[in-house]
């Protein structure tokens, strides 16, 4: 059996950063910790690494590559970027692909390379996200006119996040702000009573920002075993329901509407 050729230190360098900047990715637009630790070591080992040891915490990651008891250590900070599925879709893709020698580590540097996060057109996520918290309070008893009022209040909601977002300003005041444009606007029409249950519009109009996918990651987390980072999303998606609340809370102490609580 021939011996392995020992990896030289530029080229053990070189597939740290691939690895590190894969989780790096993974970790900015929303993956679990179970899978960013697994897809950054199987994708170590598919370029020639002997092993991939990974420390994660809520906003950085530290990756120890290791290879002939040669070891190379690099931490990387990652700012949120919004949750992006397409985007763990697609290093999930290069890592089975490099798994299977389709390609090698230039080719996986090359498609990590061009990967970004696309985004859908910001008037459809409107559109559709109004639609969205219109249906709800049509399938809990609305009528017509509780739809379009939870419709229009929703619709301008996400285009205020959308803006504050684009600016990027902290989520927590981002989520408190379009909470307090989207419960002033549905509850307006609480003021003059339109449509037959009009407090469902207010209730409905913020459903848009219920923070589903941080809760699950952080339930995943703590179950398979990253307790620090299942607690530190669990705070971080409670922060942004207090800044919710805080947001509608404000706009119903301005209108003088709380007929729904």
């Amino acid at each position: 059996m021939h011996d392995v050729p020992e990896m030289s230190e530029p080229v053990q360098r070189e597939i740290s950063r691939l690895v590190s900047h894969a989780g790096q990715m993974l970790l900015q637009h929303g993956a679990e910790s179970k899978l960013v630790s697994d897809i950054c070591c199987r994708l170590g080992e598919a370029l020639g690494l002997d092993s991939v040891e990974i420390s994660l915490s809520a906003s950085s990651m530290v990756i120890t590559t290791i290879t002939h008891q040669h070891c190379i250590t690099t931490a990387r900070r990652c700012p949120d970027r919004g949750i992006n599925m397409r985007i763990i879709t697609e290093i999930q893709r290069i890592l089975i692909m490099a798994e299977k020698d389709l390609i090698d580590r230039d080719g996986v540097n090359k498609r990590l390379a061009r990967l970004s996060p696309e985004r859908y057109n910001r008037w459809l996520v409107a559109v559709m996200v109004g639609l969205s918290c219109a249906s709800f309070s049509r399938l809990s008893g609305g009528d017509i006119a509780v739809f379009i009022i939870t419709f229009l209040a929703s619709f301008v909601g996400m285009l205020v996040r959308q803006e504050i977002g684009h600016r990027q300003f902290n989520p927590l005041l981002n989520f408190g702000v379009t909470a307090f444009v989207t419960t002033l606007i549905s509850s307006l029409g609480a003021m003059q009573q339109i449509g037959n249950q009009p407090y469902l519009a207010m209730a409905s109009s913020v459903l848009m920002l219920v923070p589903g996918f941080p809760l699950i990651n952080a339930v995943s987390d703590m179950v398979k075993g990253y307790v620090n980072m299942g607690i530190a999303r669990w705070v971080f998606a409670s922060l942004l329901t207090l800044a919710t609340s805080l947001g509608i809370v404000g706009a119903m102490n301005m209108t003088g509407v709380w007929g729904w609580l």
